[in-house]
Formats: C-alpha cells, sequence, structure tokens
C-alpha cells in the first residue's frame, strides 16, 4: 500500500503568529516538504492544480514534477489534480509524457474537473458542460498515449488528422490515472470503464458518502471485466494533526482549523472530526482511525494526508512529516498488509505496469492497447450513457 502527502498549495496567514507567507517562500517550502516525504519514507507527494489566488500549487504541475524529480530519487510524484476538464488533451499528453521520461516513471496522475467555479471560462469553458469535458478529454488523451497518427473529432476541441502525440510514454507504458472526485458518480463510473484507479477525496464528507462512491465504483469496475470488485484500485485522502498527545493536538490546531478558509464559521472542529475524517490527535489515534477507513471501503491501494494548509508553518508541517513517516506509516504499512488479501493488487507503478506487460509478451516502446470495449451487457461505451450512473447510488 501506497502512504504519502497531497498539497493544495494555498497561501494562508498563520493565525496564531500573523504571518503570511509570500508565494516565493510557499513554492521553496513546497519542494521542502516534498523532499522531506521522501526522506521519511513516505510513497508518493502530490500536487494540486489551481489557477487563482490564494493558491500557488503550480498551473502546470510538471514544471514541479521535473524540479522534483531533479532532487529525489524513489518517491512517485502525482498530480491531485490535473484539470481534465479545461486543459487541452494534447498538451497532457506531451507535457505528462516528458516529465514521466525525467523522472524514469516515476510519475502518475490523478484527472479531476476542480472545485473552482470561474476557472471555466478562464480557459473558454462552460462549467455546465463539466462531465462531458471530463468525459471527452479524458476519452482523447487515452488514445494520444496509446496510438500513433491519431484521427480525432470530438465537440469541444478541433479535429485531429494523423496526429502523434510526443514524446511517446516512457517504455510505451502511459502514466497510471486515477480519477478524483468528491460527489460526481459519472467520474467514478469513467475510471470503472478503463480500469484505472478512484481517488476518494475523502475529507470533507461523512463516511457513508465516502462509502457509496467506492462501492459504486468497485461494481462498475467489475462489470467492466477488469477483475473483481475487491481487486479495483481505490485511493483515499485524510487530513491529520499530530501531537504526542491529543490535548496538545487539539490545542494547538484549533486556531488553525477556526480561521481557514475551507472550515472557518462552519461546525466546530469536534463537530467535523466526528463527522468527517479528519483526525486531529496522539499518532495512535491517527493509526487506529485510517485503519478503520478499510471497514467501509474495503482494502485500498493509495493513503494520502493533507498536511500543508490552513496557514501552518513550514516547521510545524516538518515535524508532523516526522512523526507520520516514523509513528504512524511503518505501522499502517504493516496492518494493512496483514489483512490485505493476497489477490487485492497493489497500486500499480511504472516498473509493475512495464512488467506485466513484458509478462504477456508485448514488446517494450510498442502503442499499449486501444481503448476499452463497448460495454458487453449495454452494448454502448461509457461515454454515450455514463450520465445514468447517478441512479445507481
Amino acid at each position: 500500500m501506497q502512504f504519502g502527502i497531497f498539497s493544495i498549495g494555498d497561501v494562508t496567514t498563520d493565525p496564531v503568529t500573523g504571518v503570511t507567507p509570500s508565494e516565493h517562500d510557499r513554492i521553496k517550502a513546497t519542494v521542502a516538504i516534498a523532499k522531506k516525504a521522501e526522506e521519511v519514507g513516505l510513497d508518493v507527494f502530490a500536487t494540486g492544480e489551481h489557477h487563482n489566488p490564494p493558491f500557488i500549487a503550480p498551473a502546470n504541475p510538471p514544471i514541479l514534477m521535473a524540479s522534483l524529480a531533479a532532487q529525489t530519487e524513489r518517491i512517485v510524484l502525482s498530480t491531485a489534480t490535473t484539470l481534465i476538464t479545461t486543459n487541452d488533451p494534447v498538451r497532457l499528453a506531451e507535457d505528462y509524457a516528458y516529465v514521466q521520461h525525467l523522472a524514469d516513471g516515476r510519475v502518475d496522475l490523478m484527472m479531476g474537473r476542480g472545485n473552482t467555479g470561474p476557472v471555466y471560462p478562464w480557459f473558454g469553458k462552460d462549467i455546465r458542460e463539466g462531465i462531458e469535458l471530463a468525459v471527452e478529454n479524458y476519452s482523447l488523451l487515452h488514445k494520444l498515449w496509446r496510438e500513433s497518427n491519431v484521427t480525432w473529432s470530438g465537440r469541444h476541441r478541433t479535429p485531429l488528422q494523423s496526429f502523434t502525440a510526443t514524446p511517446r510514454p516512457l517504455d510505451g507504458v502511459p502514466p497510471f490515472v486515477w480519477h478524483g472526485s468528491i460527489r460526481s458518480p459519472e467520474i467514478a463510473e469513467q475510471a470503472a470503464y478503463y480500469g484505472d484507479g478512484f481517488f476518494h477525496n475523502h475529507i470533507f464528507w461523512p463516511k457513508e458518502h465516502t462509502q457509496q462512491m467506492v462501492r459504486l465504483y468497485r461494481q462498475r469496475f467489475e462489470h467492466y471485466g477488469h477483475g473483481t470488485a475487491d481487486q479495483a484500485i481505490v485511493g483515499l485522502g485524510g487530513q491529520v494533526f499530530m501531537a504526542k498527545n491529543s490535548q496538545d493536538a487539539v490545542r494547538q490546531f484549533r486556531p488553525y482549523f477556526d480561521n481557514a478558509p475551507v472550515y472557518g464559521g462552519g461546525p466546530s472542529l469536534e463537530t467535523f472530526m466526528r463527522e468527517t475524517p479528519l483526525t486531529v490527535g496522539s499518532p495512535q489515534e491517527v493509526i487506529e482511525r485510517t485503519l478503520s477507513f478499510r471497514d467501509y471501503v474495503g482494502d485500498y491501494q493509495r493513503q494520502l494526508f493533507l498536511m500543508d494548509h490552513a496557514g501552518l508553518p513550514l516547521k510545524t508541517v516538518l515535524e508532523q512529516l516526522d512523526l507520520l513517516g516514523e509513528e504512524v506509516v511503518p505501522v499502517l504499512r504493516k496492518e494493512f498488509a496483514a489483512m490485505r488479501p493476497a489477490h487485492v493488487p497493489d497500486a500499480p507503478t511504472h516498473a509493475s505496469l512495464l512488467a506485466a506487460r513484458r509478462a504477456e509478451g508485448g514488446p517494450v516502446d510498442a502503442p499499449t492497447s486501444t481503448e476499452p470495449s463497448v460495454d458487453r451487457w449495454t452494448g454502448t461505451r461509457a461515454e454515450e450513457s455514463n450520465a445514468g450512473a447517478a441512479s445507481r447510488l
């Protein structure tokens, strides 16, 4: 199982000191946090994509990923998320294949629609077509990574005639894709259709909602013939803040919670901790709470934590990473591994995908498989019929 952190790159005033970091300081802090994540033994560092204040998460994540690839050796570099709705699939195909080469394969992506409404008109898109954009754009991206001389037409961009995206994916193996969503069943359907991963944000909603979304994805993953439901590739987000004892953790985190843009003025910290996966307490409490996620989503492959937000100073975030890497993740690895059945796969990596391809006798550097086949039950493709997914929740 993979453990890591994801950053949304917010520039928020520290409510305790009154200090607001500069954009330069926050960008440099992001690099320091990613390097620390590798140092303490985490598997993944993921960065969001934003195009507006108060965020400095890169508008073009491959820039940050390329820089981190040169400064790290082992950690997987991911996105959280890549905006599949407002980015050109041609540009995504080329940019992420390029950084995949620079990182020697240590790259994967989380596709998402984003949660900032104005981003759509900024890029000439209509938010009312968000789902349709996500479906069409990813269909093209999926094809561009697997085929040369692509001829294609759709509703939302100009047609392509015999186009080949360059560079080609490393070893002919595209980056693994997770589809991230908080509330859209159509995105769970899309992930299942392609046999890709499904990442549930798992932050602001109660566990019952997460359970419903993951269940839908698992059912549809099996429906499309990619394996049994419990073999579907699931990732979860989460938020934690730790101290040696829970009283100190709550006392230290409360001013950040109370003044954070996404929390302030809403439910109390205690209510939020009770009704969502937010965990503020001792390392042991974080271990126990995280292990409980398996009770309602089943065995899963990736757990990412949000830790550098709400104005927390860099020193505090690095201390949190020490606790996570030294006291929490080693226990979680052992416990999750002991509970996981042998037939449930690990999270895909470039190395594992390449090994699987070689085991199947496929030549390295050749195009990978074409688009998924027609749904054998309904006779249609997910792109043509996923609007009905909501009714299955």
